[in-house]
């Protein structure tokens, strides 16, 4: 079975392509709910036209991946779920956009507490204090818009020259989304 890891900075998880819960689980997820309400909390940043996503699992615990620095998503928008198991430690913190980076004085802290999930921009800096004790496990779903990142690479700032690939690549297309009229979804 095929095993990429999760992202760059992660050793520890599992692409959720890869065990084939995209189009029954992830998709419908974003398509159903996800898109919907970030298109009323996010309105200015791709939340209406999610249209592509990169979902993993990612573990934390001792001896393995404990903590996670400071870093930005490639997506426009983050959803990270604590799945469980027991733990203690390993805050999430939070800064400024990427884009427009202030030094990271006091960043916000966030206990991640198992069962809630956090919604942030993709392009916010954030990263994962180290774990005290125990085993911590997250869903993280990358929820991207290529009528976003078609004009606009959120990981270099520069306009993307696009190359053909299978699925949903990273999230670019060729092809310009519907727009979603917001007010039908209250």
């Amino acid at each position: 079975m095929p095993k990429g890891r999760p992202n760059t900075m992660n050793n520890y998880g599992v692409l959720l392509h890869e065990l084939g819960l995209d189009e029954p689980l992830v998709t419908p997820l974003r398509e159903r709910f996800l898109q919907p309400l970030m298109a009323l909390l996010y309105p200015d940043c791709g939340g209406g036209w999610l249209d592509s996503h990169r979902a993993f699992v990612v573990k934390y615990a001792p001896g393995q991946d404990r903590e996670l620095g400071c870093h930005y998503d490639n997506a426009e928008l983050t959803l990270n779920v604590a799945l469980g198991k027991a733990f203690t430690g390993g805050a999430l913190y939070f800064g400024d956009l990427f884009q427009a980076p202030s030094t990271l004085a006091k960043p916000l802290e966030v206990e991640h507490v198992v069962a809630q999930g956090i919604l942030h921009r993709g392009g916010q800096l954030h990263g994962a204090r180290p774990l005290g004790a125990g085993e911590r496990w997250n869903l993280v779903v990358w929820l991207r818009a290529s009528a976003v990142r078609n004009h606009l690479c959120p990981m270099c700032c520069r306009k993307p020259d696009l190359v053909d690939d299978e699925g949903f690549g990273d999230g670019f297309t060729r092809e310009e989304p519907p727009t979603v009229d917001v007010c039908a979804l209250t």
